[in-house]
């Protein structure tokens, strides 16, 4: 299973996806409140897989995954997002995204896409 690190601003947001992701068997390596703080966990801890929330104080996710990509190439983000934030996505996928989680969270959705993202 794999090692992850959880970014998102909202402690409760963290929480869910710590549960559903050690539910899986995954280990939680980090966690992180704003994208910059992700990025620095990120050259520390080195994950398997980032879940990095798009709106975030400081440095939002788009930027700290434009950043973790220049620098670690093979990285790889699942950028989580709420409902109305298109133009964020586009710019995620064209920025090296590997796949979408959406808010509210469904379970059975998220360890799929974890799944198929760790095989790949």
């Amino acid at each position: 299973m794999a090692n992850i690190l959880i970014v998102d601003d909202s402690r409760t947001s963290r929480r869910i996806l710590r549960g559903i992701l050690e539910s899986d068997g995954h280990t939680i390596i980090g966690e992180a409140v704003n994208g910059q703080e992700g990025y620095d966990k990120y050259a520390e801890l080195k994950p398997d897989l980032v879940t990095m929330d798009i709106t975030m104080p400081i440095m939002t996710g788009v930027e700290s995954l434009k950043k973790i990509k220049a620098d670690f190439p093979d990285a790889k983000v699942v950028m989580v997002s709420a409902a109305g934030q298109q133009h964020n996505m586009l710019e995620a996928v064209q920025s090296g995204a590997s796949e979408f989680i959406a808010k509210p969270f469904d379970e059975s959705e998220i360890k799929r896409i974890i799944k198929t993202i760790l095989e790949a």
